[in-house]
């Protein structure tokens, strides 16, 4: 996939990370741009195979259904648009490398189109912009969810 990526480490355990982003009904606490989330359909695990949302993006209100794939769980959690209003194309995952001592590498990828066509670069920089803002949500929600639990991160967050 051509797409828009950006790695950084995060002071928790693979599995951890996983849960959180398969998690997506949660996504409107933490996820900066999301506003609603509605599960359609899920897999034989429970987890969310079709999933509808509804975003601010691009300066707008965008509407779109993603459907997931887990089948690389708990290392990767990959989606494709199925359809949206805004987007033509919005196919993306997570990939969790563990590290050791509890820390994993998390890339971000993001392959984004527009239904109005953008030049290049400023759907590059537009694709950078979210990849960035979702690692850094997803960083800050673990942070979040290990202090109330009181096993807050033992290692500081090194981001790439």
């Amino acid at each position: 996939m051509e797409a828009t990526a950006e790695s950084r480490e995060v002071p928790a355990p693979v599995e951890a990370l996983f849960d959180v982003v398969v998690d997506v009904e949660r996504y409107p606490e933490w996820a900066s741009d999301i506003r609603s989330v509605s599960v359609l359909e899920r897999d034989e695990h429970g987890r969310p195979r079709r999933v509808h949302f509804r975003a601010g993006a691009f300066g707008r209100s965008a509407s779109y259904t993603l459907v997931y794939d887990a089948s690389k769980a708990p290392n990767e959690l990959s989606w494709t648009q199925e359809e949206g209003d805004v987007t033509a194309r919005l196919d993306g995952r997570y990939q969790f490398e563990p590290l050791g001592d509890d820390v994993t590498r998390v890339t971000y990828e993001l392959a984004a189109d527009l239904v109005v066509p953008l030049p290049g670069f400023l759907k590059r920089r537009a694709e950078m912009k979210i990849v960035h803002a979702a690692l850094e949500d997803l960083a800050q929600r673990v942070r979040q969810l290990g202090s109330a639990d009181g096993s807050a991160a033992r290692t500081p967050d090194r981001s790439h």
